[in-house]
């Protein structure tokens, strides 16, 4: 600890090579969130299901999936308040337990409108978990390495969708659709058990004052590091990271509004592309006359992009900023989707999906997981990470509904072209706004001013 009593966490942390504890983290806060993706990804098979057994019905499938995303608004909402009050820890260990429970009661509900009910708590969890994940894991990796990192959570998390979609295709038709809900909600409880003692932040331990903590949790990890590696490299900047605690308000100060808008436009749009095209796929290609097995089986097929995006954004992750990388997957998306809205043979439609998700996970991992917890300070990060996640959310209550009424009019090519319309909505802000993060520690990512804005201050660090 320097003389000022500043932990300088920021930087002790930075500096460190990557180590068996940096895969430890990676691990059990993917471990979380790939059963959350589980659950998230079980809906599109389970609804297929659902509507052809008559258990529930196109109207009803649209307000379970809305429901959930009225949980998972709240969810992320709560979570950033809470990660940054009491920590990441308490945060992603209350929201798992939520939500492990709340799958496993959704595996004996009686009916339909119960299953709702239940979506909605399970969605309190996943809003959450996934606000947390990036935010927690980007606080423990070095700058050179932070977006490849981000890719390889993604990969993880994607893994949840392509288990989701693999175990839809061979558990639902065998043992029915309520057994997805016990796999998510037993998943759940084992990584929850697995993660109890996963350390805080020390980042987020010094920000509030717990110097001690973040002292004692810091040396722990450097003494792992160092019996790996020998000799830790010098520690190049001196910075305390203590802070007052600042308001909810503080996301639309002078320098900090700008990317809180940003960071919402690009959940919004990822998020509304993902439940309105990707997690529709199954009922889609029923209602074009395929049978529920053969449209999981195609959808299981198309879904190996989700890892594959993952491991793009893994290649490209630390090579481009984030900026282009997010201008290049929005024109590739776009593109595609054009391309998939005039496909008619199932090898075309494999082809064409399977790149076009890929296209979309690679934008994940560069916008979900990278892009959105860099913009925000230490203070504000899971608040930011969570307002703008709830704008997400928002958006995804309403797409269900939307989905159905173009879907019901105009077919496919309806639900793509809105798709489009926001995507381009994305590109351009993305283009406009100028806000670039990356290679950088997080303390000065989150001091970068927007141009028309005086310097950001509410991070507190003053150099030693």
């Amino acid at each position: 600890m320097n003389l000022n009593g500043a932990v300088n966490s920021g930087a002790r942390l930075d500096r460190l090579p990557i180590s068996g504890f940096h895969w430890k983290m990676l691990w059990l806060i993917g471990a979380g969130s790939l059963v959350d993706a589980f659950d998230l990804y079980l809906a599109s098979g389970v609804m297929a299901k659902m509507d052809s057994d008559g258990f529930s019905t196109v109207s009803w499938n649209a307000t379970f999936m809305s429901v959930g995303f009225l949980g998972m608004l709240i969810g992320a909402i709560l979570a950033g308040f809470l990660g940054d009050r009491y920590g990441r820890r308490f945060s992603y260990q209350t929201n798992l337990l939520i939500f492990g429970v709340a799958s496993l009661a959704g595996a004996f509900a009686p009916n339909i409108q119960a299953l709702s009910a239940l979506r909605f708590v399970m969605g309190l969890g996943l809003g959450a978990e996934l606000v947390v994940a990036a935010g927690a894991l980007c606080e423990f990796i070095p700058p050179s390495h932070r977006g490849r990192w981000a890719s390889l959570l993604t990969i993880v998390i994607n893994l949840g969708y392509l288990a989701a979609t693999a175990a839809s295709y061979i558990v639902i038709p065998t043992l029915g659709w309520r057994w997805m809900f016990g796999i998510a909600g037993v998943g759940a409880l084992v990584v929850w058990i697995a993660r109890k003692n996963m350390p805080e932040s020390p980042r987020w331990l010094e920000s509030v004052g717990r110097t001690a903590e973040a002292e004692a949790t810091l040396a722990e990890i450097e003494r792992s590091v160092t019996a790996r590696h020998g000799t830790l490299p010098p520690v190049e900047r001196h910075e305390n990271l203590r802070t007052e605690r600042v308001p909810f308000s503080a996301l639309f100060a002078p320098g900090v509004r700008r990317r809180t808008w940003l960071a919402s436009l690009v959940m919004v749009v990822i998020l509304v592309t993902i439940f309105s095209f990707v997690a529709w796929l199954p009922s889609f290609m029923v209602k074009e006359g395929y049978s529920v097995v053969k449209s999981l089986g195609f959808s299981t097929l198309m879904s190996v992009g989700g890892p594959l995006g993952g491991v793009i954004g893994y290649v490209l992750g630390d090579r481009l900023g984030r900026r282009k990388a997010m201008l290049g997957c929005v024109v590739s998306v776009m593109a595609l989707g054009l391309c998939y809205a005039f496909v008619h043979t199932d090898v075309a439609i494999v082809i064409v999906g399977f790149v076009l998700v890929t296209s979309i996970y690679t934008m994940v991992a560069m916008g979900v997981y990278a892009y959105v917890p860099e913009m925000f300070p230490t203070n504000l990060r899971l608040r930011g990470a969570g307002f703008a996640g709830s704008c997400g959310r928002g958006a995804a209550i309403v797409s269900p509904y939307a989905v159905v009424a173009l879907y019901q009019h105009f077919g496919l090519p309806g639900v793509l072209a809105m798709v489009e319309g926001l995507l381009l909505i994305l590109g351009l802000g993305v283009y406009f706004a100028r806000i670039e993060a990356g290679a950088t520690s997080l303390e000065d990512n989150a001091a970068v001013m927007d141009r028309s804005a005086q310097p950001v201050t509410i991070e507190g660090a003053s150099k030693a």
